[in-house]
């Protein structure tokens, strides 16, 4: 008996619409249009022409909406940990040298992962703060991202299925999913082993090498098999990557594998980042990811002026375009979804974003920007955020009013796929719901400590909660440990457990808001933190003034 056909996540169902602007491609030319066409029908672009061409066949009656502003590809995020994403940044108490320095000490249990289990496992706050993460990234015009995985008192996972794309689950044949987690099972391994299972893969998204110094770097050197032969090849990206020297380096490019760069999580925790320098020059493939908000931007267009400072300070080692390229093409790329993602091409998927203006450098312009600058994002031709006027001209109806820095915005959160947690929720009782929740959480605590009884467990129907892989088993690991020698290395799970209940370490905390133009004192959180250079937080306060 066959498989039922599985419907895509994001079908088809978009607008015929037509947006002129500035067009800023990506593609293999880097062609910028500055009086540019986008024809979109059904999801797809069907042209990218000068206002002077004429319009392809079925457009000639569709009204022209002005946007006056200058169009981007959506931001693909390949690094985000999303439902911590409700918490405000952390504020970093000392120098790490990796990650098992800190996923395990007291304050960490107190402020990040004892919130995050408490949240997860609240039947109210659940939907609340799904919604919530993903609208931070929508706003900050990313359309794809990493997922966000359920799990039941059944036993069963999935991934919920939301507005922006994920990576790790599309049910679509064009965009193959990649895969993050390794079940617990095989999750003590040799490197041969590893590599049989990567061959397996499109793309794999690697935590690796979380740190800098030597314990770090022995989960990359365990990814050789034998001399001259590792457990990498095109589908292998690693996240972090922050120990690796300039001579793996060359290994990770000469076996065409790629990175995800999270710059500022790593300066937060570790005071350095990456040797992207090296990275550039052995060929790796560099994509880009925010990491989450204890420890990271808010979204990746912050991260992405992170990582221009970063350049700077280092002589210069990319440009605003190819900083724009870690977030689009190249991201793309490597997924294997270039084909139909990551730049504005005839027969592309019509995933967008607009900021205002068609003056100046289209690449510095972006990287200078605040979250209030974002006018439009459509992610397959459907317009999710944007200006009242924007939408009123697209004839967008029925979408839900906010403000972003105090500028008025408006978004829509319909979908044909509607996840069944998360339904009609909109953002603002998200909002609410969320921060109520933040504010109860030694009670929430409390409540979820009493003992269930068998004649409950019975009676009780199946029931979803996060499924949080950083920080409890959940049956998936994202850090496979391998050996190396004869001893494991890989961080595991850490929870910070300690000897008292939740319910008496944790404190009431702040909703983190929805961007940093929203965000009284981001900008002076990140000032206060004891471990990046003195250019890193001056430069990022410049940026957002």
């Amino acid at each position: 008996m066959g498989s039922a056909k599985k419907t895509p996540i994001d079908p088809a169902t978009g607008l015929t619409i037509v947006l002129a602007g500035r067009v800023v491609t990506m593609n293999d030319t880097f062609d910028v249009i500055t009086n540019g066409r986008l024809y979109i029908r059904d999801g797809s672009i069907v042209a990218v022409a000068a206002a002077t061409a004429p319009p392809p066949a079925g457009f000639a009656g569709i009204a022209v909406t002005e946007t006056g502003a200058t169009l981007y590809p959506g931001l693909i995020e390949l690094h985000n940990h999303l439902a911590y994403n409700a918490l405000r940044l952390w504020q970093v108490p000392k120098l790490y040298t990796n990650r098992d320095r800190w996923a395990g000490i007291p304050p960490y249990r107190q402020l990040i992962s004892g919130p995050m289990q408490v949240i997860g496992k609240t039947a109210t706050a659940l939907p609340a703060l799904i919604r919530y993460v993903e609208a931070k990234c929508l706003v900050a015009g990313v359309t794809t991202s990493q997922g966000i995985t359920l799990s039941s008192n059944t036993g069963i996972r999935r991934f919920y299925r939301g507005i922006v794309r994920n990576v790790e689950a599309t049910d679509d044949a064009e965009l193959p999913a990649a895969n993050a987690r390794i079940p617990d099972l095989d999750n003590d391994m040799t490197a041969a082993k590893f590599f049989k299972r990567l061959q397996k893969e499109s793309c794999f998204l690697l935590h690796l090498a979380e740190g800098r110094d030597p314990t770090a770097r022995k989960h990359f050197q365990a990814l050789q098999i034998a001399p001259g032969q590792w457990a990498i090849n095109r589908a292998l990206a690693g996240i972090h990557a922050a120990a690796l020297t300039a001579s793996d380096m060359a290994v990770l490019g000469q076996h065409q594998g790629a990175m995800i760069w999270s710059p500022l999580s790593n300066y937060l925790l570790y005071g350095g980042t990456a040797e992207v320098a090296a990275a550039r020059a052995a060929g790796v493939r560099i994509g880009i990811g925010s990491d989450w908000s204890p420890s990271g931007s808010k979204n990746l267009l912050g991260e992405l002026k992170v990582a221009k400072l970063h350049s700077v300070a280092n002589g210069d080692l990319f440009s605003s375009r190819d900083l724009l390229a870690m977030a689009t093409r190249t991201a793309a790329n490597i997924l294997q979804w270039d084909s139909v993602l990551g730049s504005l091409a005839a027969g592309k998927r019509a995933d967008l974003f607009a900021i205002p203006g068609t003056a100046g450098d289209p690449y510095d312009r972006l990287l200078h920007a605040s979250e209030t600058a974002i006018e439009l994002v459509l992610i397959n031709g459907v317009p999710r955020f944007g200006t009242a006027p924007l939408f009123a001209a697209l004839g967008v109806t029925g979408a839900e009013s906010l403000s972003v820095g105090g500028q008025a915005r408006r978004l829509f959160l319909k979908q044909d796929t509607q996840d069944p947690l998360v339904g009609k929720l909109s953002l603002s009782a998200a909002r609410d719901i969320l921060t109520d929740a933040l504010k109860k959480l030694p009670q929430l605590a409390k409540t979820l400590e009493k003992p269930i009884t068998m004649s409950r467990l019975a009676r009780r129907a199946p029931v979803w909660e996060l499924a949080l892989d950083e920080i409890e088993h959940t049956g998936a690991g994202l850090r496979p440990r391998l050996l190396f020698g004869h001893q494991h290395v890989g961080a595991q799970p850490m929870s910070g457990s300690g000897s008292k209940p939740l319910s008496q370490i944790l404190q009431p905390l702040t909703l983190d808001a929805l961007t940093v133009a929203d965000d009284a004192d981001f900008l002076d959180r990140i000032a206060a933190q004891l471990n990046p250079p003195a250019w890193l937080k001056t430069g990022l306060a410049a940026y957002y003034t």
